[in-house]
């Protein structure tokens, strides 16, 4: 393993200088970095001229600018930008606004795709499979500029209309609650009369919750509260054991059901008192603490089976503290939209933040959270219909193999099959093109930002092509090559764990 690595390492590095070399001699033969000045009129246009020559080295031929570039790489130094500014911090604030777009929009894509993409494996040539099919391709297909619009007419303008009288209409209910009824029946499946039950139970219960909502003008000032929280908390607990270990194994179940009555215990102090004065560090530390408590209990309460029940119980601890977390920031959100900055109007179409908000941790969140709704929305339509369509073809080719068949012909059930046995060797395709996405995270999303206003990685590079600005183009470059190469080695060393009949070396 060590010998790979050291090999794919050095190979890595050779290839990253050919490519900047040539990347750098194309950018500076793309076009003038002083063709602005040259058709400006000011008076001292010659020194003008003459000190951005002498700041971007202008006056030297481009093969050999490159490597005059390249030694103020290795002393960690990116160079100036054409305005005189470091490229260093122009691409710290880009990575911390890309990250705070991408990553989170990625991560729910992946979650949402290979999930989606399992279940419409599991149910082949079902209703659910042909509708998640078409659903994927028509994603794939929408040009995201159009989607981006679309979503601020309707996801922001006509939704802030909505959130001044938050009712929901008679007619609206019925299609919401007959939709979910239908997606319910599909993806549980079973007999016609089974269908039709869960089919009824979907339908009059989505019908009865958008009418509370809407009798009580939720959507205005929502919140948990205890009764729905300590509800949440148990089916967190059942599903996650139900996923992780199976229900059969009582210590599991047991540790999460612990897990989720402690959580409800705390509900009213963390929300009424140790919440309040919160800052990120502190938030941080509280959440480390929740996973690591719940990671004891299942410990000490999962007996010779403790792996999968620590797993279980530190996954149940993460949810449910999560939902105290959220129910916090619903408490600040009438707040929030009715402030002198937001003025009722709270999901954002353009920016990173509103200006000049203050508030307290709380506010803050739920400002960045309204302002990464809209993007992340788009972001995630168009790369959960990939990630859905690898995961289901993966699956499926390997639910054909004959150790699949072996395993159910041993009495294994479904879910032991599918989790311990299929998923983790159908993942092993996906890693690549997870591994791929992951390392252009911080390349930016394009034509995202340009649509919402946010000055990311994308933006850097295109406003460096646009200016013939060399500095941050290469910037650019080099930050994105280097991740490409070091999630493509983790992607070959990931294999190896999926699947120990791989060798790396």
């Amino acid at each position: 393993m060590a010998s790979f690595i050291i090999r794919r390492l050095i190979a890595s590095i050779f290839v990253l200088f050919a490519a900047t070399f040539l990347m750098y001699i194309l950018t500076a033969l793309s076009g003038d970095p002083l063709e602005d000045l040259r058709q400006g009129n000011a008076p001292n246009k010659a020194e003008l001229i003459e000190a951005r020559t002498k700041l971007l080295n202008l006056d030297v031929a481009p093969p050999l600018r490159y490597f005059l570039w390249l030694g103020g790489i290795f002393r960690g130094d990116f160079g100036v930008s054409i305005q005189n500014q470091p490229v260093n911090a122009l691409l710290g604030n880009a990575i911390t606004s890309t990250l705070t777009l991408v990553t989170t929009a990625t991560v729910v894509a992946i979650i949402m795709g290979l999930t989606v993409g399992i279940i419409s494996a599991l149910r082949q040539y079902t209703g659910f499979d042909y509708s998640v099919t078409l659903l994927a391709f028509l994603f794939f297909s929408l040009p995201i500029f159009w989607v981006a619009v679309l979503l601020k007419q309707y996801g922001a303008i006509q939704m802030n209309n909505w959130l001044a009288e938050p009712t929901i209409a008679i007619p609206v209910i019925v299609v919401i609650s007959l939709v979910t009824g239908v997606l319910w029946m599909s993806l549980l499946g079973g007999r016609a009369k089974r269908r039709l039950i869960v089919f009824g139970i979907a339908t009059v219960s989505t019908a009865a919750v958008l009418t509370y909502l809407s009798a009580t003008q939720w959507f205005a000032d929502p919140s948990i509260g205890i009764v729905v929280y300590s509800a949440s908390a148990i089916g967190i607990a059942f599903g996650v054991t139900a996923i992780s270990t199976g229900l059969r194994n009582r210590r599991a179940l047991y540790a999460s059901l612990a897990v989720a009555l402690i959580g409800i215990g705390l509900y009213y102090p963390m929300v009424n008192y140790i919440l309040n004065g919160m800052t990120l560090w502190f938030f941080l530390v509280l959440a480390v603490l929740a996973i690591v408590v719940s990671g004891l209990i299942g410990f000490f309460m999962g007996g010779a089976d403790r792996g999968p029940v620590v797993r279980t119980t530190a996954i149940v601890g993460f949810l449910t503290a999560g939902l105290i977390a959220l129910d916090k920031y619903m408490s600040y959100w009438e707040v929030y939209a009715n402030s002198s900055r937001v003025r009722g109007r709270p999901i954002a179409t353009v920016g990173a933040s509103t200006p000049g908000l203050g508030g307290n941790f709380w506010i803050q969140g739920i400002d960045l959270y309204t302002h990464l709704l809209l993007p992340t929305i788009a972001i995630i339509l168009i790369s959960f219909a990939s990630y859905t369509r690898y995961s289901r073809a993966s699956l499926l080719e390997v639910m054909n193999q004959d150790y699949i068949r072996t395993a159910r012909a041993k009495g294994l059930t479904q879910r032991t099959v599918v989790v311990r046995h299929a998923f983790r060797n159908a993942l092993i395709p996906i890693t690549t093109i997870i591994a791929f996405d992951v390392g252009a995270i911080v390349g930016g999303a394009v034509i995202t930002e340009t649509v919402f206003g946010w000055t990311g990685m994308g933006r850097l590079f295109i406003d460096g092509l646009s200016a013939h600005d060399p500095n941050p183009v290469m910037a650019f470059f080099v930050i994105t090559g280097t991740l490409a190469v070091v999630f493509n080695l983790i992607a070959d060393i990931v294999y190896a764990g999926l699947d120990p009949r791989i060798k790396v070396g």
